[in-house]
Formats: structure tokens, sequence, C-alpha cells
């Protein structure tokens, strides 16, 4: 009976859909066992053969996770909100929510081919209604709370205005805006309502501010650091500019040195957590009070080298710091004013990286020192931050190569501090040399207690403190676009309000075009039913809008990361209407155990997860403090793109062995068009590239040869592998043991189509273990030694394997066992049995098959793993080299623990040694047991 893949795989998959095979519930019997992916973004293009690599690894280690006993979880769903369903909207005029139902079909089904074991009851998408609503939820939750410094946790506004009664704020330590005014509890009960909310707007954990974004013209909205590549926005290569908006933003730096502390509590690499700490970038250093020369303003410079401060000999703005236009002198406002707007053209990443370009402008202005009081040249400088500490440094050539570099390009006075040092170069490795000599309170001291004194001195005189500081700022959180979450906020004189969550959700309204309006709005700007009346409590029309009853409701929406930081928790529950999540489910799942993804998100996304987490753990509505306790990037699988040679002056495509001579642009060529043996079809080439059907073909041999180059599997380098195709050719079981085959899980590797084949016939081999042609012949005989022997060394590699995920090696685990049964001719249900179900979360259709064929009833799924036993792998024989003068003549099986003399009578009376003998009687006879036997004639 031959291996048909195709009817087996259709049973199979049909099956587990019609039995809720894989559906989960709630069994405090067993160990819970959560398994997730990182959340998809259902693309136009569908998924190639490098998606499912993290999905297969899941769905193994789910699988392998059931067979260990365990209630397992490992849903899917979909993060169907985003940047490119809008830019196709755009261009054509269809509902985002039509493309992205049509892309969500497309994933489903491609998915269901491979046959993942996810529980599809549970399946979320962030941009359903039932979903967004709890998403608005959190987002009002956010808006009530506010962060104690003192219980280190956030906790309700209420509680916060509760103190703001009895005591003003003067004695509140809260994480809020810089620039609170104190008062007291008189004061504040008679602020009006307005004034009130103002402050509390202050405090809040999500509030509204000015801030400096990225923004992006030509899409027409606020793109984060993460959708920026080399200046421009990683959706159409827009340019990106840097502008101040009224924006809502989280206060994630509240839990700065928590998500530090907890990356010590969780499973990740070291590579991903070093990542998120510079990320979040803790600084321990001082804050320092410049004064400006003609100016009540004072300049704050955090630092972690204030015992350098006496090397100070220019400061450096960022050009955005809202000071340089009131600090800038007449005679520099233009040069001033040139260099900011060609500034805001580059994006806080690009400006971070760049560090050859030197480039600044001086203000005119001068600080004055804090100890010698001389005036300091103001200047400003790309290389600083707005957003970083406070958006100006002080600098010290003599102890920092770039403001050495800077001064050094600009003329400005570098102060020999170090008599008799030349300050080059090679002083800046010496740290010691940036305490400054000619001070009386730090002359002679060692760096570490010159700062601690340098931070006594200043605060002596009220001009710095000691500080901690972090890179970490608060997140932008509104976008301007319209496919994403609506806020669910309306304004009253002009102040943001939260609808009640009873109302819950505030659904996206419909909008005649997908752009942002003439004036300048957001894309909701377009909605004509888009303003809240407060005594019917609905989205009614904006005719309606009186400021009196019926208001406005917020034009922006949410970012991506809004439904993607808490899907976990909804995955537990999905289907309550009346809350998140359940305490019941939530206590029960807490939190994801094993995570799956690119590293592409080790910051963004993670941070934002672990952010929304931690809150909801302050106010009590989830049991954990982190939500991902395990997790592990996936490597890229990478494309092999084929090439074609264009000769640089001619309309000639030469092929790859003829280029040498000639110059020529190298062009992508559709990998479909490309055979095994590197061979294009020209013809196919032509009609897929018109441009090309006149084109002279220079062939070597007859035919043409394309270049290969290993790169990021992409459209846009057509080079893209359909798994639906590999599916129909070798089986949904060969796509996933080939996928893990390639290599280890956490390292890019190419594809190769070319060897899918070894892995292919792998599978064809094992079903011939189960049968002879047409009949299944397993049956209930003994097993022999060698094939239990060959049984538990595959159980305990296997198992090894898949806790360590090396399922590379796990792969020819399984061709080593399947090559050594064979050879047996084992037919031994003792040892087929569990050897299907060792296979089975690798390749589960054939598992399931084969298991059915062995007379279950039920689905393999749940089937207990098999157990290692050592006493198969512990050799109770020795084949002995039988040796005569040092030559070995024959080999003899005997017992490891017989006596020597019992050996030597064994040997000695066997037939070959008579013949070898042939009558004589040895001298001597040399036995080493375990090792040999050499008798000396």
């Amino acid at each position: 009976m031959s291996y048909d893949f195709t009817a087996i795989e259709e049973k199979w998959q049909k099956h587990w859909a019609d039995h809720k095979t894989f559906q989960t519930t709630r069994d405090n019997t067993k160990e819970k066992f959560f398994v997730l992916d990182m959340f998809p973004y259902p693309s136009g293009a569908g998924l190639h053969v490098g998606h499912p690599l993290g999905y297969i690894a899941s769905d193994i280690y789910a699988r392998y996770k059931r067979h260990k006993g365990c209630n397992v979880l490992h849903p899917q769903g979909y993060d169907s909100f985003g940047l490119p369903a809008e830019q196709y909207a755009i261009q054509t005029g269809q509902h985002p929510a039509i493309t992205t139902q049509k892309n969500i079909a497309r994933y489903r089904e491609q998915l269901d081919k491979i046959g993942f074991s996810f529980d599809w009851s549970r399946e979320v998408r962030t941009s359903s209604p039932e979903y967004y609503k709890w998403t608005q939820w959190i987002f009002i939750e956010l808006f009530n709370s506010w962060y104690d410094k003192d219980q280190d946790k956030a906790r309700p506004v209420e509680a916060l205005e509760s103190l703001f009664e009895k005591e003003g704020n003067t004695n509140v330590n809260a994480v809020c805006d810089e620039d609170v005014t104190f008062f007291s509890a008189s004061e504040w009960v008679n602020f009006s309502a307005k004034q009130q909310q103002e402050i509390l707007l202050q405090y809040r954990l999500t509030y509204l501010a000015e801030t400096e974004v990225n923004w992006c013209p030509q899409l027409g909205t606020v793109l984060a650091n993460d959708e920026i590549v080399n200046g421009v926005s990683e959706r159409g290569g827009f340019e990106v500019i840097r502008k101040k908006m009224t924006q809502w933003s989280m206060r994630i730096s509240a839990y700065a040195e928590r998500l530090l502390q907890g990356l010590e509590t969780i499973d990740w690499t070291d590579a991903l957590k070093e990542s998120q700490r510079n990320w979040i970038g803790k600084s321990v250093g001082a804050s320092v009070s410049f004064a400006i020369q003609g100016y009540d303003d004072i300049i704050e410079v955090f630092t972690t080298r204030p015992d350098t401060i006496f090397g100070v000999s220019f400061m450096t703005l960022a050009p955005e710091h809202a000071l340089v236009d009131i600090i800038t002198t007449a005679d520099q406002k233009e040069a001033v004013a040139a260099y900011v707007q060609a500034t805001a053209k580059r994006s806080e990443r690009d400006r971070m990286a760049d560090v050859k370009t030197i480039s600044g402008v001086f203000t005119g202005a001068y600080a004055l020192h804090p100890f010698t009081n001389e005036p300091v040249p103001i200047w400003i400088g790309d290389y600083v931050l707005a957003g970083y500490g406070t958006g100006a440094v002080m600098a010290v050539p003599c102890g920092d190569q770039r403001d050495y570099d800077f001064a050094k390009h600009f003329n400005i006075a570098i102060p020999n501090i170090f008599e008799g040092v030349d300050i080059s170069e090679e002083a800046f490795s010496d740290k010691e040399k940036t305490v400054i000599a000619n001070s009386d309170f730090l002359n002679g001291l060692n760096a570490k207690k010159a700062i601690k004194t340098a931070i006594y001195e200043l605060e002596k005189l009220g001009k710095g403190e000691g500080k901690t500081n972090y890179r970490l700022r608060d997140a932008v959180f509104s976008r301007q676009r319209y496919w994403g979450e609506p806020f669910p906020v309306y304004y009253v004189d002009g102040m943001p309000q939260m609808i009640d969550t009873a109302h819950l959700p505030i659904k996206l309204p419909d909008v005649e075009k997908y752009l942002p309006t003439e004036t300048g709005e957001p894309p909701l700007g377009r909605a004509e039913v888009w303003a809240w009346d407060t005594t019917a409590n609905k989205v009614v029309d904006n005719n309606l809008i009186d400021h009196s009853t019926v208001f406005p409701l917020e034009l922006n929406t949410m970012p991506g990361w809004a439904g993607s930081s808490w899907y976990l928790f909804r995955y537990m529950d999905p289907h309550n209407e009346k809350e998140f999540a359940s305490a019941e489910a939530l206590n029960y799942w807490k939190q994801v155990d094993l995570y799956i993804g690119g590293s592409e998100h080790a910051t963004g996304h993670l941070l934002y997860s672990r952010f929304w987490t931690k809150f909801l753990n302050d106010r009590a509505y989830v049991p954990v403090n982190e939500p991902f306790k395990k997790l592990i990037n996936q490597g890229m699988i990478l494309g092999t793109s084929a090439f074609v040679y264009r000769d640089v002056n001619t309309n000639t495509i030469i092929s790859k062995g003829l280029t040498s001579k000639t110059e020529v642009t190298p062009i992508h060529v559709d990998v479909s068009l490309v055979n095994a043996s590197n061979e294009l079809d020209v013809e196919g080439f032509k009609q897929w590239r018109p441009e090309f059907a006149e084109a002279e073909f220079v062939l070597e041999g007859g035919k043409y040869i394309v270049g290969r180059e290993v790169e990021k599997m992409s459209k846009s380098k057509y080079n893209v592998v359909n798994p639906d195709e590999i599916c129909e050719q070798y089986g949904a079981d060969t796509l996933r043991l080939y996928e893990m085959f390639l290599g280890p899980l956490e390292q890019a590797k190419p594809w190769n189509t070319a060897g899918i084949t070894g892995v292919y016939n792998f599978l064809k081999k094992l079903w011939k273990l189960y049968h002879d042609n047409e009949t299944f012949t397993v049956v209930d005989a003994a097993s022999t030694k060698d094939s239990l022997k060959t049984l538990h060394k595959t159980i305990k590699k296997v198992q090894e394997d898949i806790e360590t995920f090396s399922f590379n090696t796990t792969v020819s685990t399984f061709m080593i066992a399947v090559n050594e049964l064979t050879a047996q001719k084992c037919n031994s249900r003792a040892i087929l049995e569990p050897l299907t179900i060792l296979i089975s979360p690798y390749a589960p259709h054939i598992a399931e098959e084969l298991w059915s064929r062995l007379g279950h009833k039920t689905s393999i799924a749940t089937a207990a793993f098999p157990i290692f036993e050592e006493k198969y792998l512990v050799e109770s024989t020795k084949e002995y080299p039988i040796s005569f003068n040092g030559k070995m003549r024959f080999t003899l099986e005997l017992p490891l623990d017989m006596s020597k003399d019992a050996i030597e009578k064994i040997v000695l009376a066997h037939e070959k040694t008579q013949q070898q003998l042939n009558g004589r009687t040895p001298k001597k006879i040399i036995i080493v047991p375990g090792k040999i036997i050499n008798i000396v004639g």
C-alpha cells in the first residue's frame, strides 16, 4: 500500500475539525501549559515557507506536552488592524474590513493545510468589536490610574483625588509631568472642574501632551520608531519628519525599573534581555542646573559623570529643545531655523546611529557654569535628542570623544585642565583623567568618590541632585489612521472624557475615503456619524453636536500594539462578554509558558506587553507580573534568489558564466521560472517581463544559467516559496519535518527545495516499515534486543531534543531509527506503536493514520509519551575479537560478567580456535575482560 499523503492529510484534518480534537477546557486534574505564537498579521500575500517555521516548532512542543499529560492551550488569532490594509483601502477604495477578512480566510486555509493543533474555538481578531471593546476598556483603566512611587504600583485616580482633597499635592510621590505646580487642599477644592481635570491629566498613566513624533506626510500618520527604516517609512519608503503634535501617550516610563528587574525572573535569551536593557537604558548620575545669561530660564542636564563638570567648555541642546527659540540671538536666528528644519527630516534612529557626521549651530546664547559662573556657549546639534534625558548635554571635550570631535570641528576652545597632559584621543581611555585636578573638592579623588562629592557640592549650591535616568520614554499612543481601535473618548470644553464602560465598544464608523481630511484631520474627521450623545449614550450624527449634551469624539485611533499587548489573556476566556477574562480562567492559565516569534519584536511589542501586564497586575486584574515565561526567537528562513544579468550598455541578457568580461546589472527573477539546474525558462521570463521580450539572450551550452544569492525571503525579491505547493507535491508532514531539518530553530538558514526529497523519502520508508505492499504487517510478536535498543535510544534522544528545542537533530534521529528497524525487519507492535507516538508531534497526519491502523479508536494526540528505560541500552554482552599472535581471526560474543577462566574454556573449545592451533598447545592466553582475547602460539 503506497503512502498517499493527500488522502491521509485531508482525512485527519477533517477529523480534527469535526471532533474538535484540540479544543481546550480548564482541567484542574492536569498540569496546564500555554503555548503561543506571536500574533500573525494577515497580509494579502499569504504565507510563504518562512512564516510557518515558528508555528511548526510551537506545534511540536504543544503536541509533545499533550503526550506528557499536560492540558495544553495552543490558540491562534490575527493582529488584524494595521497600516497595510489601510493603504490598500486608500488605493482601491475597498473597506479594510473586506480585505482583512479575505486575507484571514487565506491564512486560515494555509494554516489548516499544515496540520496545526490550534484551538480555533478561541480565535481572536484585534479588529473585531467584541475584542477591541476590551482594548478600549484597558485604555480607560489606564486613564483612570496614576503611579504611586511609595507603593511602587498603579492605583486608581480616585485615591489621588482623595489625597488632593486632604493635603494637596506637596507630599504626593507620583510619576507625573515635570512642570506640575504645587497646591494645597484648599486650593484644590477651589479649582474649577476643568482645572482639576488638567491637573489630573498630568498624573494619569495615559494622557494628552504635545510630543515630538515621527510624522509621515505621504501616509498622513505618526509612525513608531520600528516602522521607520533608513529614515523612511517601512511601508512605502516615504519621507519621515520630526513634528510636534498633541498626542495620547502612555506613561511606560513609570515602569522602567520594574521592566528591568522583571528580566531577571523570565527565561529569555541573554541577547533578547540585553536588547530590552539597552532600550530601557538605565543611567545613574546627577541632574545639573545651568542658568542662562540674561534669562530667568534654566537648562537642566543629566550626566553620569558630574565629576567632569569643570571640564565643560560648551553646551549642546537638541534642535527641538523648547528653549532654542527663546535664547537664540537675532544674528543666529536664520542659521538656527535652517538647521532645525533640516533636522526635522531625520528620524531619531538615524540621528542616534550616525556617529560620523558632525553638525551643529551656535545659538549666540551662553549658560553660566554652576561653580565658576563663567559663560559657556550654547550650541544645538542633532546628536542630542529632545526626548532622551533633558534634551541637553554639558559637553566635556577632554572626557568624551563626540564632544571632543564637535569642539575641534567648530573651533570651540578646549580647556587644558590637566597641567602637562596633552588632550588627545589616547587620553579618553583613561576614565580617571576626567576627574578635574584643579578643583579643591575633587582633587586627588578616584572617579567613584569624585562623583559622590560632585553631587554633594551641587546639592549644597541648590544647582543639582543625584538622579537615576532612563532612556525609555513614554510611548506615543495616537495614530492618524482609520484602520485601528477608536478611542472611547469625547471632548467637553477641550478636555477628554471617558465613555462609560457599559457602552463599549465604540465601533469604528464608516467614512467616504480613508485619507486625512483636506484640513489635516485624521480620516475619522470624514465620519458623518461620530459624536457622543451623553443623554442617549450612543454615537450620533455630527450635526447634533451642541456642546451641551452632544460632543465631538476623538479622531485618532490606537496604534497596532494596543491589541497585541494583552491578547494572551483574551485567549484564556475569549467569549466572555462581561469581562476581558474571568478570574477563574486567569488564575488557571496565568501566563504564557512558551512564546515563539521573530526577533524584530525584541523591544516594541514585548516591552509594551510587559508594561500592560504589570499595570493589569497592579490593578488586580491579572495574577502575574510577566506575560511570557519562556521566549524563543526563531531564525529566518532565507530565500535563494535568482538573477539574470543585463549588459549595462545594451538590452542584452548574458548567462551567468559569461558575465566576467562585461559590466552587467543583476535583475531579480521569479524563482518559479528556474529549474533545479539553475536553467531559466527564457520564454516564460519574456512573458513575465515584457520589456525584455525583444532582448537578446546570450546562452552557454544552449541554456541560460541564472545567478543565485541567499537573501531574505520576500515578494519583492521574487524568491518566495509557497507552502501550498510543497504540501500539494510532498505533503504537510514533509514540509513540517523539512523546516525543522533545515537547521537549529534560532538560526537563519536558506531554503532549498531540492533537499526536501530526502525527507519525503524518509516518510515513505517509515510507511513501508508498517506495511508489506498492500498489507499492514504489524503484529504482537516479541521484540528483539536490537529493536528495543533502537527504540529506547530514540525515545531518549527525541525527549532531550524537544525539551532543548533541538528539533533538527530529532529528524536525523528518526531517520536513523527507521533505517535500523528496517534492517532488523522489525514489525513488532511493542516497538512500532511507541515509535508512532514519538514522530506524531513532527508528522501528525501519518502518525494518526498509523495509529488508527494499529487499532486505536481515539486520536494519537493524547497518547502517553513512551517511557525511556535505561536497561535496554546497557550492554550485557561483548563481541570479542579473537586474535592469534596479535592477528584477529574471528569474533565471539560473550557475556560481559563472565570470568576469565570461563572465557578461556569457551574460546579454547571453539572450533575456529582448534583450527588455528592445529593440535598445538598455546604458550599464553591474554584476556582483558570487555576488550580483547589474544592467544599466543
